[in-house]
């Protein structure tokens, strides 16, 4: 149901964008999630959107660099990727929620139903 793309090849300083489309399905209510996995590291909270309202959530380590958005017409999630760091490289994966999820739990993976195939950025130096 969720179908990553746009990953690639960035420099260090440059951009990428990724989309997640939810393959129509309305996901109001609920949250859209962005996590990624580094080589030999766990899978990390990068950002996350209540879909209703457009409340947004982020990790320290890329606030002020990306941002989440949504398209509602297009039932697609946006990760816009700026100033990339070689930090940044990891396979990125998309997720939706079931059901409505609270702040407090918004970071965890554990709140999140339905994966995307993931999409691999790498950030060269």
């Amino acid at each position: 149901q969720l179908q990553a793309s746009g990953g690639g090849f960035a420099q260090a300083g440059g951009s990428l964008r990724l989309a997640c489309a939810t393959s129509g399905r309305t996901f109001s209510n609920l949250a859209m999630g962005w996590f990624r996995q580094a080589p030999g590291k766990g899978r990390e909270f990068v950002a996350a959107l209540r879909w209703t309202g457009g409340y947004t959530f982020y990790a320290d380590s890329v606030k002020g660099r990306f941002t989440i958005s949504k398209d509602n017409a297009k039932s697609t999630v946006y990760l816009q990727m700026n100033s990339l760091t070689p930090e940044d490289t990891a396979v990125y994966y998309c997720a939706a929620s079931r059901s409505g999820v609270i702040i407090s739990q918004i970071r965890r993976e554990e709140s999140y139903a339905y994966w995307g195939q993931g999409t691999q950025v790498t950030v060269s130096s």
